[in-house]
């Protein structure tokens, strides 16, 4: 067997005794009351989501220009309202993306935190989504605690 298949064999028995990442999780009546997804009025809410199972023994950092908002793992998402205009999301695991959103007032913009393979761990891409496609991300994850 090569270095490269004894890598992979490696990576999977040490994926499948660690099992699923956990990260603290938020509210559950804040959980419910943002997936009414009534956006703010004087500001703009950013929801970032991963309703993926793929990955799940990895927890993910995410940040707000710059600023870290929480982790995610394999169904759970974060919420955050934030000042209209351009913000940077960063989100790290064994690679870092960034995406700009130019935010609205008054408006809901939705991240989807895809989950790729990696050489060691999972790796990331950060996706703007419209606005179904969103929302039923969200409703098929549950809200991990931002700080």
């Amino acid at each position: 067997m090569n270095f490269n298949g004894k890598l992979l064999v490696t990576t999977v028995i040490v994926s499948s005794l660690v099992g699923c990442a956990s990260v603290p999780m938020g509210d559950p009546k804040q959980d419910a009351a943002l997936k009414t997804f009534q956006a703010p009025s004087d500001q703009a809410g950013i929801y970032i989501y991963r309703n993926e199972g793929i990955g799940s023994a990895v927890k993910m950092d995410v940040a707000i220009d710059g600023v870290p908002l929480g982790q995610t793992v394999s169904k759970t998402y974060l919420y955050k309202e934030v000042t209209p205009g351009k913000h940077v999301i960063s989100s790290t695991a064994e690679n870092t993306d960034s995406l700009e959103v130019d935010t609205k007032q008054g408006t809901l913009n939705y991240v989807w935190q895809e989950v790729k393979m990696g050489v060691l761990y999972a790796r990331n891409k950060l996706h703007l989504v419209e606005v179904d496609e969103g929302k039923k991300g969200v409703l098929e994850t549950k809200l991990a605690e931002t700080k």
